[in-house]
């Protein structure tokens, strides 16, 4: 017998649903607090519709559009659940995630470049500053471009500040895994 739309559901009913593990699910309860089904005895979860749009929405972010558990809690903060939630619904189509450089979308100065060069890039006179900080226990060369913040758009800042916040912390784990000699 099929549940109404409105009808709560099990985890199995909903991992079923959204195409994941149950233990997946519980994960995500521990690193998204908006996560919240009711719990009856025996600490069986029950999950409303929102809870279940909620779910699709944190799929369609982390599975479909690559972004980190930390990205995605910051979209919670900054866009709210409902939006989230809408996503999840297919009533929203983000933007996507940005991609990490690859050869394909590389400037060129940069593509041409020697891997784990320490020269400056060809690309300084062009309005680009190397940085780099090979040496001092970083594992990459940064380029950044050296225009004006005004000349980027208020999303594209907070966007390129989060993907900063993600790189410092893939080096403080990178750096915590280093092994002695």
């Amino acid at each position: 017998m099929d549940k109404s739309p409105d009808a709560f559901k099990t985890i199995s009913e909903v991992a079923e649903d959204i195409d994941l593990p149950q233990h997946v699910l519980r994960f995500w309860e521990t690193r998204f607090t908006q996560i919240k089904p009711l719990k009856r005895g025996g600490g069986r979860r029950y999950y409303r519709p929102d809870d279940i749009d909620l779910l699709r929405g944190i799929r369609h972010f982390l599975y479909g559009e690559g972004y980190t558990i930390k990205g995605l809690q910051r979209i919670l903060k900054e866009e709210g659940i409902p939006f989230v939630q809408a996503v999840g619904r297919g009533e929203i189509i983000p933007s996507p995630a940005p991609q990490p450089p690859s050869a394909d979308n590389l400037p060129e100065a940069f593509a041409t470049q020697e891997p784990h060069s320490s020269e400056p890039v060809a690309a300084f006179s062009a309005g680009l500053a190397s940085t780099s900080s090979v040496g001092q226990g970083n594992l990459f060369e940064v380029a950044a471009p050296v225009a004006p913040v005004r000349e980027l758009s208020a999303g594209r800042i907070k966007l390129l500040k989060a993907v900063l916040e993600d790189l410092k912390e893939c080096e403080r784990v990178l750096n915590r895994l280093k092994l002695p000699g």
